[in-house]
């Protein structure tokens, strides 16, 4: 059973994220962005993560997701893109005038349960273009860094989340508490796969 999709919005690190979830012991799918909502609810996933991608949202051909995957009661976490994808939804996306690209430090204001046994600075990898100025009704700020004012941000009660950083890359290296902390915490998923699944098939 498919306990966590990956929605790719063409990030080249799209498989990465999957990959990493799997190798959490979590049976993981990557599935196109254009999903429909049926084939979610067929699946039934215990989460949805919402990959990055190389356009903007503010670009007319750029890839959405209906609002109405943000309302399925199931936990979301949205990278980068996907964070931006949540913000047009509920908020406010800027086009970035500021291109970040490599390291940063994130200062957290609220650990919460996704950024759960993180020390106050973290080193993060940056990658975007455009960014969440403005926040989403309902949602908190986690973590900021001092040109990103919403660098991780939640709404708790409908469990929708979002980094604008990579916690899937070597250069955030405690990225994989971060996976970990919303595969298990907050998707309550369970230990189901591992690379012998593969060889089985």
């Amino acid at each position: 059973m498919t306990q966590i999709i990956v929605i790719n919005f063409g990030s080249q690190v799209a498989h990465l994220i999957n990959r990493r979830v799997r190798e959490l012991g979590v049976h993981s799918d990557l599935v196109p962005f254009n999903i429909s909502i049926e084939k979610i609810k067929k699946l039934n996933p215990k989460g949805i993560i919402l990959s990055g991608g190389p356009t903007s949202v503010y670009d007319k051909n750029s890839p959405r997701i209906a609002k109405k995957i943000l309302e399925l009661n199931i936990p979301i976490l949205g990278i980068c893109y996907g964070l931006q994808l949540i913000g047009k939804h509920y908020g406010k996306v800027f086009p970035g005038k500021l291109k970040e690209y490599g390291k940063k430090q994130i200062s957290i204001r609220k650990n919460g349960v996704l950024l759960k046994n993180l020390k106050k600075k973290q080193q993060v990898w940056m990658s975007h273009g455009d960014l969440v100025k403005t926040l989403p009704k309902d949602f908190e700020i986690l973590a900021k860094t001092d040109t990103c004012p919403i660098a991780a941000m939640e709404n708790s009660a409908r469990k929708i989340y979002g980094l604008q950083f990579h916690p899937e890359v070597v250069h955030t290296p405690k990225g994989m508490q971060i996976l970990k902390n919303f595969v298990f915490d907050i998707c309550k998923a369970k230990k189901d796969w591992s690379i012998g699944n593969l060889a089985a098939k």
